[in-house]
């Protein structure tokens, strides 16, 4: 589970972590928790809402970041142009559900997916499209708090 609207203390350390040096991409801004964490470590990141409030109030967290785009639109709009990413985190939208997305990534890029609870038998559809080796990646599940994991994929071709 979120924090609402935006990624949780354990995401966000995550994702710190993995941005470090790299040019990254955000799927699902909200207000700018999740970019902000990024952004901190990442030579560069755009990062796309397409909810008009939210953008705004994500402009104003994120105008300290000169390595930050906010792009307010549709990701198969916006981001595709200004594609591969090292990093990227799909944080809204129907984005974690949609295999040609994985396209967005290098080879060798990660692609982070959180907001997966842990207490679940078996896997759901989108576990299944990420883990069951239907897509060019590489995944794991890891748990960030002990009721909350994340996907972790890597693309391999």
């Amino acid at each position: 589970m979120t924090g609402g609207a935006y990624s949780i203390p354990e995401v966000q350390r995550l994702l710190s972590v993995l941005a470090a040096g790299r040019r990254c991409a955000e799927i699902g801004t909200a207000f700018g928790i999740g970019a902000a964490a990024i952004a901190s470590t990442a030579a560069s990141l755009v990062t796309v809402e397409i909810d008009p409030e939210r953008v705004a109030k994500a402009r104003e967290a994120l105008a300290g970041f000169a390595n930050v785009e906010v792009l307010e639109g549709d990701w198969r709009d916006e981001l595709p142009p200004r594609a591969p990413f090292e990093l990227l985190f799909l944080d809204g939208g129907n984005a974690k559900d949609e295999p040609g997305v994985v396209d967005l990534a290098v080879v060798g890029g990660i692609v982070v997916l959180d907001d997966f609870t842990a207490d679940r038998e078996g896997l759901d559809a989108r576990r299944e499209l990420w883990l069951g080796g239907a897509l060019p990646v590489v995944a794991t599940e890891i748990m960030t708090t002990p009721e909350m994991s994340a996907i972790l994929a890597t693309r391999i071709r």
